[in-house]
């Protein structure tokens, strides 16, 4: 079977694009065109939506068994066409090797928790036998909420969109995914395992559109539920349009990491750099802030630039690739804009701080040091290879450094005490903390989400289930 597929695909069909314009997907280190598409007409994405109305009609009424049996063919579709994807996702998404392998091995891991949750179900029984309940039972179950529309970005185009459609899937919703115009391929490829696995017309759609034809999936009323990965603006905007629909957001971020002096910070480093600059440090829970304690800020200094010199900047088609491209040139030159009016207001670059090779969009290492607090390289998503080092007076200090930002989705904390966690976990507004690791650790089925800007809802297969099912209660005597 090709997986690699140029048309989207709507009510059983893979359909070319009715509307004018055409999406040409880039190899994002060579720059040389990899497929053009045709994008959706709003005719089209109106057949989607009546087609998803469809689809939810056959697969809401699924045994358990039935909806894990066809996951379970679906995982046996992506470990065999593994090596397709990994190759797919470095030159779309330009994710260096490693991480892309990475990438398709989470894909499934993702499956297989969606498989088991699957047969876990859920409900509860609900204690009312006291009262006016005497002698009644009760207990709730649940329920699929009805077609889910799902937009994602192009830093997983494999991963985040399983995230969505696994869930979705496990029990009883049907899809429609608009994927990122940087790497559309990754999704429409997925879509074809599931037509394979068997699903009936209707219940998975993939649909590349432009942005005006994806905001119908917002508008309308027939998806019950939005599920967004990317920019925080964005997000909270479709959250004002989305009217009654169930909403998950999963946003941007800009994560903290405290480091106090009862760390093992040395035997950290390795780790530490990784988590700034792999893929360029297109990660929503990249480390962007570095905040030391004064005690031991200088030697953490001199021994994590040592260590930043040893990151590989280059071809992501090479297996020692950490620091691949930036996703376009518009990327590019923002972060090289926000370098220089950090520097304008006082930062100093200690490495880096310039383009690496414009040809091939990469971005040298770059950890800026004295950054005001209101820059963008510290106030906002970055995403790029760049991390900002700041000095705390002691730990308490960097715990509220941390929680200087209007993004809340992970934060890492190295230290030995105990108590020091505890206090962390108490006072850092986050999603999740991460103790001795960096803040971009993440396992498939943990929840995972943001507060303040960066979300709304979690996602990991049983708490995307919880979302995507709606609670039905029984009672009787």
């Amino acid at each position: 079977m090709n997986i690699l597929k140029t048309q989207s695909h709507i009510a059983g069909q893979w359909q070319e694009g009715q509307s004018q314009e055409v999406l040409c997907v880039l190899d994002k280190y060579h720059q040389t065109p990899l497929a053009e598409i045709r994008l959706a007409s709003p005719a089209q994405m109106e057949q989607a939506l009546a087609a998803s109305i469809t689809g939810f009609g056959h697969i809401r009424t699924w045994s358990a068994g039935k909806r894990a049996a066809h996951l379970e063919k679906l995982h046996q579709q992506l470990a065999h066409h593994q090596d397709d994807f990994v190759e797919l996702i470095i030159a779309e998404a330009g994710k260096p090797r490693t991480y892309a392998h990475t990438e398709v091995a989470r894909g499934l891991a993702t499956l297989e928790a969606a498989i088991r949750q699957t047969y876990a179900g859920a409900g509860e029984v609900v204690g009312m036998d006291f009262g006016a309940g005497e002698g009644h039972t009760a207990f709730t179950r649940r329920f699929p909420i009805g077609p889910v529309a799902c937009i994602t970005p192009f830093n997983f185009p494999l991963n985040l969109a399983l995230h969505k459609i696994a869930p979705a899937l496990a029990v009883g919703n049907s899809f429609i995914l608009k994927p990122p115009p940087q790497a559309p391929l990754t999704a429409l490829a997925l879509m074809a395992l599931i037509e394979e696995a068997g699903y009936p017309v209707g219940v998975g759609q993939v649909v590349v559109c432009d942005v005006a034809t994806a905001q119908m999936m917002v508008h309308d009323p027939r998806p019950r539920m939005l599920s967004f990965t990317g920019s925080a603006s964005v997000g909270w905007q479709l959250k004002n349009q989305a009217g009654k629909k169930k909403i998950a957001l999963e946003l941007g971020g800009n994560a903290a990491v405290v480091i106090d002096e009862t760390a093992d910070w040395e035997a950290a480093l390795p780790t530490l750099a990784q988590s700034i600059y792999l893929y360029a440090g297109q990660i929503c829970i990249s480390t962007q802030r570095l905040i030391v304690v004064k005690a031991i800020y200088e030697a953490f200094k001199s021994k994590f630039l040592e260590e930043i010199a040893k990151i590989v900047t280059g071809n992501p088609y090479e297996p020692a690739c950490v620091n691949g491209p930036l996703i376009d040139a518009a990327n590019l030159r923002r972060v090289q804009t926000w370098v220089d009016e950090a520097r304008a207001g006082g930062a100093v670059a200690l490495c880096g701080g310039q383009v690496a090779d414009e040809t091939h969009h990469l971005y040298a290492p770059t950890l800026l040091e004295q950054a005001p607090p209101n820059s963008k390289v510290v106030a906002e998503e970055v995403f790029a290879p760049l991390g900002v080092l700041q000095k705390a007076e002691d730990f308490r200090q960097a715990l509220q450094m941390a929680n200087q930002s209007r993004y809340g989705l992970q934060a890492g904390v190295y230290t030995r005490d105990l108590h020091r966690m505890q206090e962390a976990f108490e006072t850092l507004e986050v999603g999740g903390l991460i103790i001795n690791r960096p803040p971009g650790f993440r396992m498939d089925v943990m929840p995972y989400g943001g507060v303040k800007d960066s979300g709304l809802g979690r996602e990991g297969l049983r708490y995307a289930m919880e979302e995507m099912s709606e609670a039905r209660l029984l009672v009787f005597k």
